[in-house]
């Protein structure tokens, strides 16, 4: 009788499969927060930004403070390469949108976004009714 499960793979692997679902932590992480405007009139802006411990902490405030957290780490690179306090910069715009999207269903919270597209798109109803 056979104790173990012979999948046929040699016993001297070192690299079995590795889950799809596991990623590796890299080596020196960046992580970036962004601050929406609540009353509309300005672009978000990039709060904090830091690589490494720096990152570390500015994710456990995040989590300490029930901050949803979004990974995309090459928006954060970028976002991390601007000024502090500065507006997002227009290249990112859409996707900082994207997230803030998120992060406004994910709370919970009437999204922005959809106000102004639902405006856009009553403007263009009326238009079309005009004679």
């Amino acid at each position: 009788m056979v104790d173990q499960y012979d999948d046929g793979r040699d016993a001297s692997d070192k690299d079995p499969l590795t889950p799809l679902n596991i990623k590796k932590k890299p080596k020196n992480p960046v992580a970036v927060a962004v601050a929406d405007d609540k009353s509309g009139k300005n672009l978000p802006r990039v709060t904090a930004a830091g690589r490494g411990e720096i990152a570390g902490q500015i994710l456990q405030i995040a989590f300490e403070n029930g901050i949803k957290v979004r990974e995309d780490s090459a928006l954060a690179e970028m976002l991390a390469a601007i000024e502090l306090d500065s507006p997002v910069p227009s290249e990112a715009f859409m996707a900082v949108a994207e997230i803030l999207s998120y992060v406004y269903r994910a709370n919970g919270a009437p999204n922005p976004f959809d106000a102004v597209l639902k405006d856009d798109m009553e403007e263009e109803s009326e238009d079309k009714h005009d004679p």
